[in-house]
Parts: C-alpha cells; sequence; structure tokens
C-alpha cells in the first residue's frame, strides 16, 4: 500500500465540508489535517503572508492579485463560499443617496481592497448602474493581505485612522456608504444608516435571473510545491470536495434539522430558483462568473490585467476535457 501523503488544509465549518472533518469523506492518497478554528481574515492572512497551510480557501479577490503578482500557489475548481451582494451595502440616510446612481464619486467605506464583496459590489454599481468604479473615493480600515499589491495610481484610496472601523464612521457621516463582507445584528441597527437596496432579496433574485451568476467569494489554492511533487492531489481533493458537498447538501435538506419555521419553503424556492446544482465544482458551469470576476478585477485595479482561466486553476481543471 502507497504511503498517504500528509497534507494541511485550512477552511472554513461549512455544512458541505463537514464529511470531511468527520472523516465520512477521505482524501484518496492523503492523510488531511483540517483546520477551522480562526475567521476568514485570519486564514487569508496566515497563508497569503506567511504560507502556513498547503491548502486554504481564501478570498477570490485576494487570488486574482496574488496569482497576478505570481505567487506560488493554484486554485482547484473548489468554491466553498458564495453569496449575492446587494444586501451587504449600506448609506448614511443623510447624504442625499436614494439609488445606486448617486454613489458615482463618494466616499464609500470597505475594509480591504481584497474583500471579494467589494470587488462584485464595485463592478456591479460600474456595469449595472453606471457608477465608474474609478471615481469611488474608497476608505479601508485594515491592511492588505496580498504581499506585493499595491494600488494603481487612478485609484482614490486612503486609510482611515488607526483603531477607526467602517462601520463606525458612516453612520457619524464621514463616510456616505460602505460595503460589508459580512452583516451582524449591530449593522442593521445603525442610527441614520439603511441598505441601499432595502428590498435586496429580491433585487439579488432578479439579478440571478438575468446575469446567472451567483458570485464566488473563495476559492481553495493549493501551494505549487504540492502540485510539482505530487500533481494528482489537485484531483484527489475535487473529489473529496464534491462528495462532502453531496453529503452536506442531503443533510441540511431534511427540514427537520432546522429550527427556522419556513426552512422546507426555502429550500423549495432556491430549488426553483436555481434549477439545479448552485455549487458546481468545476469550471464549466462556472465560466461565466469566473470570466465576470476576473474582468472586474481589472475594472476594478485588483489585478493588472484580465487573468485567464489557464491562469487561476491547476491544469486539471482547465484542460479541455474538463471546461
Amino acid at each position: 500500500m502507497l504511503k498517504k501523503i500528509a497534507l494541511t488544509l485550512a477552511c472554513g465549518d461549512y455544512e458541505i465540508v463537514r464529511p470531511l472533518l468527520n472523516e465520512k469523506v477521505e482524501v484518496d492518497g492523503v492523510d488531511l489535517t483540517i483546520l477551522t478554528d480562526m475567521d476568514s481574515a485570519t486564514r487569508h492572512w496566515r497563508f497569503l503572508r506567511n504560507g502556513e497551510f498547503d491548502v486554504a480557501e481564501v478570498s477570490a479577490s485576494s487570488y486574482l492579485a496574488a496569482r497576478d503578482n505570481r505567487l506560488p500557489f493554484r486554485a482547484i475548481p473548489v468554491f466553498l463560499h458564495r453569496r449575492f451582494r446587494h444586501g451587504f451595502m449600506f448609506i448614511n440616510t443623510s447624504k442625499g443617496i436614494a439609488k445606486p446612481a448617486d454613489l458615482r464619486g463618494r466616499k464609500i467605506g470597505v475594509k480591504t481592497m481584497m474583500t471579494t464583496a467589494v470587488l462584485w459590489m464595485r463592478g456591479i454599481l460600474q456595469d449595472e448602474h453606471g457608477v465608474p468604479a474609478r471615481s469611488l473615493k474608497l476608505r479601508t480600515n485594515q491592511q492588505e493581505q496580498v504581499p506585493g499589491w499595491e494600488p494603481p495610481e487612478w485609484m482614490q484610496i486612503e486609510r482611515l485612522p488607526k483603531g477607526q472601523k467602517i462601520e463606525d464612521v458612516l453612520p457619524a457621516g464621514s463616510i456616505d456608504a460602505c460595503m460589508l463582507p459580512e452583516i451582524s445584528p449591530k449593522h442593521t441597527r445603525m442610527p441614520g444608516v439603511r441598505r441601499l437596496w432595502p428590498n435586496f432579496r429580491e433585487v439579488e433574485k432578479q439579478y440571478y435571473l438575468r446575469t446567472k451568476i451567483f458570485p464566488i467569494r473563495h476559492v481553495v489554492v493549493v501551494k505549487n510545491e504540492i502540485l510539482e511533487k505530487h500533481p494528482w492531489v489537485a484531483q484527489s481533493l475535487v473529489t473529496a470536495f464534491t462528495e462532502a458537498k453531496e453529503r452536506g447538501i442531503k443533510h441540511v435538506s431534511d427540514t427537520r434539522r432546522s429550527f427556522l419555521a419556513w426552512y422546507g419553503a426555502e429550500l423549495e424556492e432556491e430549488r426553483e430558483l436555481f434549477g439545479g446544482d448552485p455549487w458546481p465544482y468545476n469550471i464549466k458551469d462556472n465560466r461565466a462568473v469566473l470570466e465576470t470576476m476576473t474582468r472586474y478585477a481589472e475594472m476594478t485595479g485588483v489585478t493588472e490585467r484580465k487573468l485567464e482561466i489557464s491562469d487561476m486553476f491547476v491544469e486539471s481543471a482547465w484542460s479541455k476535457e474538463n471546461v
């Protein structure tokens, strides 16, 4: 029997990953240690800055910037985190912002430029609402995660004073709006603040029906040194992640597992909307999303050029047999 290789994976604790955590699903040829005890920002920093893990779930925006800077890792077509973005944008109600187009030239708070939520929202604002990405005056409150990345000369970007957070300065009016990667009850109760799209759920549904885009937020990446020494690892990981996803979805599809009163109705609505698997782990079914994301990355200054699929993924994922 061939000896398994030992790899460390850092990722979120998702239902579609838990079958790997409880060892109901194994990665062929790999003795996998999985770390889920850190938040996303910490995980991304530790991998992108320090290279602490062999395999990691990282921000898609950060990954594109990393590939543009030739950092030594590649993605496999496994997308553990996706989310629509319209419901995560908030405005100060005293700033005269009545519609998305009113954001042109405004001061917009973002945690970092590398937050994928920001990439998607800036791209959507330009594509669908006529708000040029270059017109936005960005205010950040965290250091960027990708070593070597520098903002282009045209980008209007400043760091908030130390200790200030975008969700704290928005109610005070120091910025006009903010794009948040995650939302807590605190954010929905900020005085003098509301969502840009109060009916965000309907807006997001219509966006999907029109574009067929369910935004990818995170990708899974593998260090080049692992891929060069053990090229079979990429397919073993994709196969295992796919089985784990299928088991996880089956698990949560049992409506008795949720305490939510209308959980079953929510499942039915999403099945009708997507009409299939909204979480495909391949290039073919994600090509439109990936092409849009790479276009947005160049448009918003995350990358200097538009990356090709072959720039992003291991060869086995984008070769003709697998696209």
